[in-house]
C-alpha cells in the first residue's frame, strides 16, 4: 500500500474538492507522458492503479525479435526469457517500468503533468459551483476598486461588479460586505469569470426569499417586480392561500420584513401591491398611492386609459413620471394617464353618476312643480265646495225659534 500517496490525494480531494479517481486519472497521464519523455514514444505503454491501495504499475507492451532496432517497440529474445519463460520469437510481452528509472526533465513534465490537471479541475469545480449559483444572492466582502468596476471576493472567487451594474450614488469600502446577484458565470482559461449586480430585479426578490418564509415556501408569489436601482421597486404579489395576506406576508411585524429589504438597498423605497388578473384591477393597484376613477383596458392591444382626479393626476404620474414607468413595466400596459377634466373635454371619459345626479335633481323640480299646481287646484275647488254646499232647512226652524224666545 501506498500510504504516502493515499495521504496527499486524500488532502487534496478536501482542500480542492477533487475527487480522487480524478487526481489517479492525472498520476496515471503524468506516468504516461514522462515514458514518452524517456523512450521517445508511449503507444505500448499502459498503466494500473490501485484505486483502494493507490499501488500502481506501469507497463510496455513489446514484441519479442530476434534483432532489437527499436528497444521503445522490440526487446530480445534473451531479455524476454528473464521475464517469462513462455517467450519466444513473433510473440508479445508486456516488460514492467521503474519510474524511478525516468530522468530530471521526464518526471518534471510528470509533475507538471499533475499539477496541470489538478488546476484544470479545480477551475471546473469552482465554474460548476458558481455556474449552480447564477441568479442567486451571495455575499461577498469588497476587495478592491479597479477603476469603475468592483472587485468582490465571493470566499472561492472573485467577482466583477461592473460601472452599469451599479446603483447610482452608492460607494463601496475596502472589507465591507454587500449582497450582490450573480448574473453570470463564465468559464475562461484563468477560472470562473463572475458578473454581478447590485441593480437586477432579482435581486429584490432573493431579498424577500430570505425574509419572507411564505415567499420561499410558495404560499406567496412575487408575480412582477419593476425597478429603478436606486430610486423606487414596485412589486405585485399573490397569494395561493386564502387565509394569508400576501402584502402583510412581505410588509412584516411593523414592517420588519420590508425594512430589512429597505436596508440592504440602503434606502430604496418598495411598493408592495396585490396582483389581480383582471389587467384593471392590477393597473390602478400599480398606480398605488394614487387614487383611480376609471381604468380602460384593452388587452389585446395592451394599452390602458386611466382617469384620476385632477388633485390626483400629478401623484398618479410621480416625479419625472416614475409611478407610471414603473406601474407600466410591472404590469406590462401601455398606460396613458389623465385627468377627469381632461377626460371629459376629450369625450374619453363620460361620468354617469354627475347625469345620474342631474337626472335626480331635474326629476325633483319638475315633482315640485307639480305639487304646487296640484295645491291651487285643491284650494279653490274647496272655495266652491263651501258657495254650493245647501243649507239645511231644519236648521233654520231652530235658529228663528231661539231668536223669538230671546225677544220674549
Amino acid at each position: 500500500m501506498n500510504r504516502e500517496l493515499m495521504e496527499a490525494l486524500d488532502i487534496l480531494e478536501k482542500e480542492k474538492n477533487i475527487s480522487k479517481d480524478t487526481l489517479l486519472e492525472a498520476i496515471e497521464q503524468s506516468l504516461i507522458q514522462a515514458c514518452k519523455n524517456h523512450f521517445g514514444k508511449a503507444d505500448n505503454v499502459h498503466v494500473t492503479i490501485d484505486p483502494e491501495t493507490c499501488d500502481f504499475a506501469v507497463y510496455a507492451d513489446r514484441n519479442i525479435v530476434e534483432y532489437v532496432e527499436d528497444p521503445a517497440m522490440e526487446i530480445s529474445l534473451a531479455d524476454a526469457l528473464k521475464i517469462t519463460s513462455r517467450a519466444e520469437i513473433g510473440a508479445m510481452v508486456q516488460v514492467p517500468i521503474q519510474s524511478k528509472e525516468f530522468g530530471r526533465i521526464a518526471t518534471q513534465n510528470a509533475k507538471n503533468v499533475i499539477l496541470q490537471k489538478i488546476r484544470e479541475e479545480e477551475r471546473k469545480v469552482l465554474f460548476d459551483e458558481y455556474y449552480g449559483k447564477e441568479k442567486e444572492v451571495v455575499t461577498g466582502i469588497v476587495q478592491r476598486v479597479m477603476g469603475k468596476n468592483v472587485s468582490i471576493n465571493l470566499g472561492k472567487a472573485d467577482a466583477v461588479l461592473s460601472e452599469n451594474e451599479q446603483v447610482k450614488g452608492e460607494t463601496f469600502e475596502p472589507t465591507e460586505r454587500i449582497k450582490v446577484y450573480i448574473l453570470e458565470v463564465k468559464d475562461t482559461p484563468k477560472g470562473p469569470r463572475i458578473l454581478v449586480s447590485r441593480t437586477h430585479p432579482g435581486l429584490v426578490k432573493r431579498l424577500f426569499e430570505s425574509e419572507v418564509a411564505e415567499v420561499k415556501d410558495g404560499t406567496v408569489e412575487i408575480k412582477s417586480i419593476a425597478r429603478e436601482a436606486g430610486s423606487r421597486t414596485k412589486i405585485a404579489v399573490w397569494s395561493n392561500d386564502p387565509d394569508v395576506d400576501a402584502v402583510g406576508a412581505c410588509v412584516g411585524m411593523n414592517g420588519a420584513r420590508v425594512n430589512a429589504v429597505v436596508e440592504e438597498l440602503r434606502g430604496e423605497k418598495i411598493d408592495i401591491i396585490n396582483w389581480d388578473e383582471n389587467p384593471a384591477i392590477l393597473i390602478e393597484n400599480a398606480l398605488s398611492p394614487a387614487k383611480v376613477i376609471a381604468v380602460m383596458a384593452d388587452p389585446d392591444e395592451k394599452t390602458a386609459l386611466v382617469v384620476v382626479p385632477d388633485y390626483q393626476l400629478s401623484l398618479a404620474i410621480g416625479k419625472e413620471g416614475q409611478n407610471a414607468r414603473l406601474a407600466a413595466r410591472l404590469t406590462g400596459f401601455k398606460i396613458d394617464i389623465k385627468s377627469e377634466t381632461q377626460a371629459k373635454e376629450s369625450g374619453d371619459f363620460y361620468d354617469y353618476d354627475d347625469e345620474a345626479e342631474e337626472t335626480e335633481e331635474t326629476a325633483s323640480e319638475e315633482i315640485t312643480d307639480a305639487d304646487a299646481d296640484d295645491i291651487e287646484t285643491d284650494d279653490v275647488e274647496t272655495e266652491d265646495a263651501a258657495e254650493e254646499v245647501p243649507v239645511d232647512e231644519e236648521s233654520e226652524e231652530v235658529q228663528e225659534a231661539e231668536e223669538n224666545e230671546d225677544e220674549e
